[in-house]
């Protein structure tokens, strides 16, 4: 039987217990937003919180680890004219990210990992991670799970690169994990962008989704499969474990 590795499974007695064993306590951070007509809004938190559930269960043998609670809220700013968004500004979003890491530093852990599942978070985290390790006494790292497990993504997308918004990724890791949140009859009526909301010839300006897309949705979503689905999942859980008990990120 698999150790259990969530924290709010465990007792306060287990986790003072990890604390002594140097532990990785990895915080999945999400974001509550539209992801088009065919997809929850959870999406990103739901797919954060499972990635790092699927790290830490092949970990667990090996290093000790747990996963707090998914942060759900993130920043979502852009999104906010398609309905169904709530965000955070950055202050309150630092705050939030800054208890939860204090809390879990204060309970004598060292090692703490912020794996984030939404775009809009990535430029925060990594100021955020530098900002709480040098606070700290203790390492905060950050990641967002499309980059670690980048080379295995593009491997098993066919229609779009990297996982862009409840495109073909998005929408195969849905079907794999609650085909019922997932209306496929839309799917086929309406044909969104390929491509959006990066730079634009090495130059950033913060723009809403609805300046790319009509639908809220960028890639493509005739390709997505369950199937697809679970690998993907699947490979972004190795990838993540495979960094994570990787001593030299966590090296002084």
């Amino acid at each position: 039987m698999q150790k259990e590795t969530a924290w709010c499974n465990l007792k306060a007695s287990e986790l003072r217990q990890l604390a002594t064993e140097n532990a990785i306590v990895v915080v999945p951070i999400g974001s509550i937003e539209q992801h088009g007509p065919h997809l929850p809004v959870q999406v990103d938190a739901l797919l954060a919180g499972e990635v790092c559930r699927r790290a830490a269960g092949y970990m667990v043998d090996s290093v000790p680890v747990t996963v707090t609670p998914t942060i759900w809220s993130g920043l979502a700013e852009h999104h906010m004219s398609f309905g169904g968004t709530l965000t955070l500004d950055f202050d309150t979003f630092r705050s939030v990210i800054r208890c939860m890491c204090r809390s879990i530093q204060q309970q004598g852990f060292r090692r703490i990992a912020l794996i984030n599942g939404h775009g809009g978070n990535i430029a925060a985290l990594t100021v955020i991670s530098a900002e709480l390790t040098l606070e700290l006494n203790a390492t905060v790292a950050c990641a967002t799970y499309w980059h670690v497990a980048e080379k295995e993504f593009n491997n098993i997308l066919e229609a779009q690169q990297t996982v862009r918004h409840a495109g073909e990724a998005e929408t195969s890791m849905l079907l794999a994990l609650r085909p019922d949140l997932v209306d496929q009859q839309i799917i086929a009526t309406f044909e969104p962008p390929t491509d959006g909301l990066g730079a634009e010839n090495g130059v950033y300006r913060w723009r809403p989704i609805k300046d790319w897309s009509d639908s809220g949705v960028i890639g493509v979503l005739t390709a997505a499969t369950a199937e697809k689905g679970v690998q993907l999942l699947e490979a972004a859980g190795k990838a993540l474990a495979t960094q994570l008990a990787n001593s030299t990120i966590w090296r002084d």
